[in-house]
Parts: C-alpha cells; sequence; structure tokens
C-alpha cells in the first residue's frame, strides 16, 4: 500500500502537499480557533478576565476568521479535487496501458463489465483514500494542541477526553478483517452485475430470438439481489463502525461534561472555560470519529488496490504509478506516423507459427507462408481448421507458442506492438462498432484533414449507402451498429482500416455479409490499378476472394494442408476441392 500511495504522491507533489495543507491540516484547526476567541467574550462579560482586547475586536476577529475560513475551505476542495483527479487519471492511463500491452484474447483479467467496476470503482477508492492521508497528521495536531490548552485549564477533565479515542482504535484494528471481506464481496458483487448488464445490452436480439426474456431477467434480479446484499453487509458494518467511534466520543463528551460542571460549582472554572471545552469537545469527537474512519478506509483501500494489482496480469505493482504524460485539457494526436518510413513493407513471413488454446488440442500448428509486396494472400479451410487463429497469433492478438514473425527478413520480438497502423491494419471477423456517428466510427480519433474520407469510402464500397442514411456520415449507428446491416458494418469496419494508410491489410471474412455484387465491388476498387495494388492477407472461402488470390493456404487441423493457385488446388487438393464444391454449391442456392 506504502509505494502504491507514494507513486501516486510522485507524480504531483505539488497538489498532494496543497491539498494536505488546506485540507489535512487547516481543516481540522481552524475550528479551534473560535472557541478562544468566544471564551475570551465571556469572560470579559463575566468579568473573569479583564486584560486584553475589548469585545468589537473579539467579535471583529471571530468574523474576520469565519471569512479567512471560508476561502481556505474553497482552496482544500480545489487541491484534493485535482490531487484526486490526477490520481485517478494516471491508474487508469497505466491500467489501460497494461491491458493494451496484453494479447487481445487475454486483455482482460475477467469479462469486460468486471474490468469496468476496477477501472471505475476500486480506482476512485484508491485515489479518494490518497487525499485522506495527511488527516491523522492534522487530527493529532488538532488533538495536540486542543488537549495542551485544556490541561492548562484542568488536567483532570482533559483526561477524560484521551479514552473514546484509544476504544476506536483498538475497535477498529479487532474489526479489520471482517472490513477486508465485506468490501471484497461488495466489489465484486458490483462487477458481476456491471459485466451482466453489458452481455445482456450486447445480446438483445439473440435474447428476443430465444424467447428468454424473463429468463434472462430472473437471472439479473438473482445476481443484482446477491449485489444488494453484500453492499448492504459492507454499508451497515462501515456505518456500524462510525456509530461506534461517534457514540464513544459523545459518551466521552457526557462523562467530560459532568466533570465541568462540578469544577464550576466549586468555582475553579469559568464560564469562558466551559464554552471552550464544549466547543474542543464537540470538535474532538467528530475528530475521533474521522479518525475511526480513516482506519476503515485504510482497510477498504487495501482491497482495491489487492484487485487493481491482480488486473495487471503479472506485471509488477510499480506499473500501476509508473510515470506517465497525463492529458487533462487536450488529447494527444492520435494520427498513426506518415507512411514514408524506412520499414514500409517489402515482405512478411510466418515461420512454424503455433498456438494452442488453453485446456485443448486446437488451434494451429507449424504454419509458415512468405507475403511479398503487393500480393494477395487467402487462408481458407473448414470451421474450426484454426483460420482465425493463425490471424491472431500472426497479429500477437495470441500469445504465440511457438515460431517467429519477421517483417522484411527481422525478427519481430512483439507482433502485438509492431504490426499496427501504419504497418498493418486489421479487420475482424466479427467487427466492433461504437454508438457514435459513421464518421466518429471510420475516424476514431484521426483528424479530419489528415483523412481522403471520400477515397476511403468508395474503396470500402460505402459511398453509395450515404444517401440511404437520414444524416449520412453524420448518422449515429447506434450500440454496436444496430442500425446498420451486416454488410455496411463490415464494410464501416474497411474504412476505418483503408483511413489508416497501411502497408498490410489484414482482414478476416470481410465480404461474408455482403451480397455477390457488392463483393465484387470491394475487391475490384481494392485492388485497382497496379501501382496502388494493396498488400492483402485475408481469411476467406467466398469464391470471389479465392478466383482473385494470388495464393491459396489451405488450412486443415490448424496445418498447412496445401498451398497454391486456385487452378493448382482444385487440380491436386480434395480438401479444397470440397471447399469449392461446397461453396459453387451455396451461391447456386442462394441465386435461386
Amino acid at each position: 500500500m506504502r509505494s502504491l500511495l507514494w507513486g501516486l504522491i510522485r507524480h504531483r507533489p505539488d497538489l498532494y502537499l496543497a491539498s494536505g495543507m488546506f485540507a489535512s491540516v487547516l481543516f481540522y484547526l481552524f475550528p479551534l480557533v473560535p472557541g478562544l476567541i468566544v471564551r475570551a467574550v465571556l469572560d470579559r462579560l463575566t468579568g473573569a478576565a479583564t486584560a486584553g482586547p475589548g469585545i468589537p475586536t473579539l467579535v471583529a476577529l471571530l468574523v474576520g476568521l469565519g471569512a479567512t475560513q471560508g476561502v481556505a475551505l474553497f482552496g482544500a476542495a480545489a487541491a484534493e479535487t485535482s490531487a484526486g483527479q490526477y490520481a485517478g487519471a494516471l491508474l487508469r492511463r497505466n491500467l489501460f496501458a497494461r491491458v493494451l500491452e496484453r494479447p487481445g484474447a487475454r486483455a482482460l483479467p475477467s469479462s469486460p463489465g468486471e474490468a469496468i467496476s476496477r477501472f471505475r470503482d476500486d480506482v476512485q477508492v484508491v485515489y479518494q483514500f490518497l487525499t485522506w492521508t495527511l488527516d491523522p497528521i492534522g487530527q493529532l495536531l488538532v488533538a495536540g494542541v486542543a488537549l495542551a490548552i485544556m490541561i492548562r485549564i484542568d488536567p483532570l477533565i482533559t483526561l477524560a477526553v484521551l479514552a473514546p479515542v484509544g476504544f476506536v482504535l483498538v475497535f477498529v484494528n479487532l474489526a479489520s478483517a471482517r472490513i477486508r471481506r465485506y468490501r471484497r464481496a461488495s466489489q465484486e458483487a458490483t462487477g458481476a452485475v456491471t459485466d451482466l448488464l453489458g452481455e445482456i445490452f450486447g445480446a438483445v436480439g439473440a435474447v428476443r430470438a430465444a424467447g428468454a426474456e424473463e429468463r434472462v431477467v430472473a437471472h439479473f434480479g438473482r445476481v443484482n439481489a446477491a449485489r444488494r446484499s453484500a453492499t448492504l453487509k459492507d454499508l451497515l458494518f462501515t456505518q456500524l463502525l462510525w456509530s461506534v467511534s461517534a457514540n464513544a466520543a459523545n459518551l466521552g463528551t457526557g462523562i467530560v461534561l459532568l466533570l465541568a460542571a462540578r469544577a464550576m460549582g466549586r468555582g475553579a472554572f469559568s464560564v469562558g472555560d466551559f464554552a471552550l471545552f464544549v466547543s474542543y469537545i464537540g470538535w474532538l469527537a467528530q475528530v475521533s470519529s474521522m479518525f475511526g474512519n480513516f482506519l476503515t478506509q485504510f482497510r477498504q483501500t487495501g482491497v482495491s488496490r489487492e484487485r487493481l494489482v491482480a488486473a495487471l496480469q503479472g506485471a509488477p505493482p510499480a506499473t500501476l504509478t509508473r510515470r506517465a504524460p497525463i492529458f487533462p485539457r487536450q488529447l494527444p494526436d492520435a494520427s498513426p506516423p506518415p507512411n514514408g518510413r524506412a520499414d514500409r513493407l517489402e515482405r512478411l513471413e510466418a515461420r512454424g507459427l503455433t498456438y494452442r488454446h488453453p485446456g485443448s488440442d486446437r488451434g494451429i500448428a507449424g504454419v509458415s507462408f512468405r507475403l511479398e509486396r503487393g500480393d494477395f494472400l487467402v487462408i481458407t479451410g473448414r470451421v474450426g481448421a484454426g483460420k482465425t487463429t493463425l490471424l491472431r497469433a500472426l497479429l500477437g492478438l495470441l500469445p504465440a507458442d511457438g515460431g517467429e514473425v519477421r517483417w522484411n527478413g527481422r525478427p519481430v520480438d512483439d507482433p502485438g506492438g509492431f504490426l499496427v497502423p501504419p504497418r498493418a491494419a486489421y479487420v475482424p471477423q466479427s467487427p466492433r462498432l461504437f454508438s457514435e456517428t459513421l464518421r466518429d466510427n471510420i475516424l476514431l480519433g484521426l483528424p479530419p484533414e489528415r483523412v481522403d474520407l471520400p477515397a476511403v469510402l468508395r474503396a470500402a464500397a460505402l459511398d453509395r449507402d450515404l444517401a440511404l442514411l437520414d444524416r449520412g456520415l453524420d448518422t449515429a449507428i447506434g450500440s454496436r451498429g444496430v442500425k446498420l446491416s451486416g454488410g455496411q458494418a463490415q464494410r464501416v469496419a474497411a474504412a476505418r482500416m483503408f483511413a489508416r494508410g497501411a502497408d498490410l491489410l489484414v482482414v478476416d471474412d470481410l465480404s461474408s455479409a455482403l451480397d455477390v455484387e457488392t463483393e465484387r465491388l470491394l475487391w475490384d476498387r481494392l485492388f485497382a490499378g497496379r501501382d496502388a495494388r494493396a498488400t492483402v492477407l485475408a481469411v476467406s472461402h467466398r469464391p470471389a476472394a479465392l478466383r482473385r488470390a494470388d495464393r491459396i493456404i489451405v488450412l486443415e487441423d490448424g496445418r498447412v494442408a496445401d498451398s497454391g493457385t486456385l487452378a493448382e488446388l482444385l487440380d491436386r487438393s480434395p480438401e479444397m476441392r470440397r471447399l469449392w464444391a461446397g461453396e459453387v454449391a451455396g451461391k447456386r442456392a442462394g441465386a435461386a
């Protein structure tokens, strides 16, 4: 815990110290001053004190103190909020960077919905506690100053103030294990609800098609009931600790007031002394309660810290606080580097590429191929042959168990970080679209002035569809592109790929949802002109792609069964003839 908090402090020590000064020191000390002023006023009125400033001066001091305290509280809010937001931004930035470093299939430790609860809730718990870490200093200062003043007035009465603080400290330490258990259960249950909501929203069509609405709602009710139960236990126990702290302090306050009343009866206590003690005891009661709450938050923050470290999936905990630029006002340029690079694609090689899905013997084994600039290489095979797995292992979206990838003859140590724009761009089998406009889904952060959108739309055979959309490029396409047809969604993903200007285009069954004419148009435009010929690695079983391919690799059970041109494979490969016959028959049936 210490290393995590210290790492966050080092990122912006100025904001942390400002927050500590205003919110953790002055906040606690300011309430002590009015007690001294009120004591002087009352003692002057009762004649217990004859020397010192007059009542008008004391009243003016009290008013000035109130104004100063208001300014200080404003500074406290500004400093504390800024320190927390910067710390939260750093944590989320480093968590997200770690997600992007991981292979796509293993980017998250659990489901996306559960990961959201870590990014949102656990990060918030940590950065809020960070801004409270100097509070014990303010609490000790106020206790020391207040007790010193009170002891000078009456040591016996002052001793009664110490009892509640000791009781709270012992009680919270005894309850620490239960605090952590309840908080962990609450966070995990909240993550389960978030995860299920995401799954339901993404599968509305499937739920309705299966007529499973009532069962899904019933299951959501059970998951939410578990979350409610876990959260209720956590909140109730937290409130119990707070109540114990507050009531223990109030009990001590009552005892102190009884002792003060006796002292006043003996004439050893002035009205001003009594007013000061009442003021200080009330504030010290709150401070002792705050200290108990601080100890509770410390235990709960430990749970959130463990969950954040688990989200790193093997990276050292220091990754959470790794120094990195934070952009509070302006986002960095999302444009890929210009394409005039020394490492432009001339040749891509895969040598012995191997990957097995965990817990099974499915995957790919010893796959090798070579792709020259301007080639159109098609990977084909039956369902489950390993086509998609091959592309994902090549691109580093799955961690290869063996083999290597070479770019222009040089080994690629980190395919996931290297085969990205402007070197490579990828369209998966089920492209991910966002609930934004068509334009935003294509650009994904690229400056519009750097993308020739008309050319991109034409290359993706999407230009004719704009007239069918109510607002053209500014049409909001709905959750996951629900307002688009399957073919339009695939072509939006293709346009996104073309907008990156990458050397290598990797597509997984790009034209599966397209009609024959649109598919032909897409391939024609993609390969129009030898000088502008694209370099494409595609998974496809469609005749239009197979006919156009320079070379075809046939996968069977995760291995290369054969490779060559379509004519060569139809002549010598039984597997290719079966695939071709099935596709041609399917096309004829569809046309009929």
